[in-house]
């Protein structure tokens, strides 16, 4: 039997998902829920609160698979400038487990973006795990000033986001292929864009 905490937050997943978090409502989502008002203010508190809990709990996860693959990539130049498609590899892959187990959390995670709330997510949980990934990067690619590098993360990110929403628009392609696919065809691509010249370089 799902305890209660279990059904408030899958239930709080479904409706954020479905329709956005600034339309859902916890009185929404406690009558979907069919819990009373006084378990989600014991488990969660605030519905910021439960926000975080239903990212983190999914969330949580891909980021400690992110850090250790990242570990690894380090460990492995042995002080040496990390591989960027290495280095890009271990922040997306991981990502496409996630999206191939949870369609839901992805739909969940494309309207964070659409609302503009992940910046606040990413800085509250996800700080030092990105800042490693820009440290990672920076060294990866150090022919880009910090600015020009955190642009093209910033650009990564979209396509990220935009990669695991569905298959691509022109159909002559034939089918999306599966998650996993579909990131590394990302990491090749994203591979070349880091790689280009920085703005006033010589081409």
């Amino acid at each position: 039997m799902i305890d209660t905490k279990q059904k408030i937050l899958d239930t709080a997943e479904r409706m954020f998902a479905d329709q956005g978090y600034g339309a859902t409502s916890l009185r929404q989502v406690i009558a979907a829920a069919e819990v009373n008002i006084a378990a989600v203010h014991y488990h969660f508190g605030t519905k910021e609160e439960l926000l975080d809990a239903v990212v983190m709990r999914k969330a949580g996860p891909v980021a400690r698979k992110r850090m250790e693959l990242l570990a690894q990539v380090e460990t492995e130049a042995s002080g040496a400038a990390p591989d960027v498609e290495r280095v890009l590899a271990s922040f997306l892959m991981p990502t496409a487990e996630i999206a191939q187990s949870d369609p839901t959390f992805v739909k969940l995670m494309g309207r964070m973006l659409s609302e503009g709330l992940m910046p606040q997510i990413v800085d509250r949980h996800f700080h030092e795990s990105a800042m490693a990934f820009v440290s990672a990067l920076m060294r990866a690619v150090p022919h880009l000033g910090r600015e020009e590098l955190v642009w093209r993360v910033h650009f990564m990110i979209g396509a990220m986001s935009h990669t695991l929403m569905g298959p691509p628009f022109l159909t002559v392609v034939g089918g999306g292929g599966d998650f996993s696919m579909r990131m590394a065809r990302l990491v090749r691509f994203l591979g070349a864009g880091f790689r280009a010249a920085g703005e006033g370089e010589e081409k």
